[in-house]
């Protein structure tokens, strides 16, 4: 994993996940601000980029993107790939990595999952505390034919698109969660799962590997919710990720959440998109993409679909071709 770049977007000072970040060695550490970051920012071992230093980078993102919007972090994947990255670390600065933080190898033999299965709760097979990830249906949280079973789990080759590490302690759970139960998760240590076509997990930007052949699915659409972004992402980037070949795998915490604050029930209302379009999204996606097209084109159609089902809007459309325009211009 040569030329590894880690992601973050920050409104606060330093916080400690980002000083252990910045120290390891073998990765570069990049942290977009906002307008509402300190205006002293700065950590050793950080390419630190403040809105004018943002603005000065020259790409067409920025004529479009918002401020005070976690959508600053494409930025920051831009500059990273502008200087050289061939994988990109997605994280946030309140999660902590671990001693060995690290992720598998994007190519080899791993426990993978039945084709076909549609949506799979992975956190069950990670702890038996009833628990799931933000995204996933609602209707499906009871339903246990849905959980994966260890012996349904077979070796098998893969060429790993995505890696998303868990996080312990406040893991990546929707309000409903939070509001109803809020049990500290700690996961169970294991091998890696791989989810192959038809199989699928929402997942999550924040301890998450992208390999720089599926770059233009970093795209964080910027005109959804908040909470509802980097889970719209994350759906929108399975069934392209199939018909390309390559697979989403998931592996055990290797980070410790420590959660900024949040009012839940905010979190509830921008989490409504997650609970009522899951199925949509996928269903739409499927039908507006094809093998014959690029990653960057197949996005493209994608958004395309969901705007035609108002799942996001024309302003959702103009910023994604200024990505895929910068996108296409660092890569080619």
């Amino acid at each position: 994993m040569s030329n590894t770049s880690i992601v973050i977007t920050s409104i606060f000072a330093p916080t400690e996940a980002v000083t252990k970040f910045a120290a390891l060695p073998d990765y570069s550490l990049v942290v977009a601000g906002d307008k509402k970051s300190p205006a002293d920012w700065q950590a050793a071992g950080v390419s630190y980029l403040d809105v004018s230093a943002q603005e000065a980078l020259g790409f067409r993102l920025s004529e479009k993107l918002p401020f005070n919007h976690y959508g600053r972090k494409m930025m920051g994947y831009l500059y990273a790939i502008r200087e050289g990255a061939n994988v990109i670390v997605d994280t946030d600065d309140d999660n902590i990595p671990y001693d060995d933080w690290t992720f598998p190898a994007l190519d080899g033999t791993f426990a993978t999952a039945p084709a076909d299965k549609g949506f799979v709760n992975i956190y069950k097979n990670f702890t038996s505390h009833h628990i799931w990830p933000r995204g996933y249906p609602l209707d499906l949280i009871l339903d246990t034919e849905h959980n994966l079973k260890e012996e349904e789990l077979q070796p098998q080759e893969a060429k790993i698109g995505i890696w998303q590490g868990l996080a312990d302690s406040d893991p990546d759970v929707d309000a409903i969660y939070r509001l109803i139960d809020n049990t500290e998760i700690f996961f169970d240590k294991r091998d890696p799962i791989v989810l192959p076509e038809g199989t699928l997990c929402p997942f999550n930007s924040q301890n998450t590997l992208v390999r720089r052949e599926l770059f233009p699915l970093l795209y964080l659409p910027a005109y959804v919710t908040f909470r509802f972004t980097d889970i719209l992402r994350g759906l929108v980037a399975q069934p392209i990720m199939w018909v390309h070949g390559y697979r989403l795998g998931f592996t055990q915490a290797t980070v410790l959440q420590v959660r900024n604050p949040h009012d839940y029930m905010k979190d509830f209302e921008s989490e409504i998109p997650c609970y009522l379009h899951p199925n949509r999204v996928i269903a739409a996606v499927t039908r507006a993409i094809s093998p014959d097209n690029t990653v960057g084109e197949n996005l493209r159609r994608a958004y395309a679909e969901l705007a035609k089902e108002n799942i996001v809007s024309a302003l959702e459309i103009e910023l994604l071709e200024l990505w895929l325009a910068d996108i296409e211009a660092l890569t080619n």
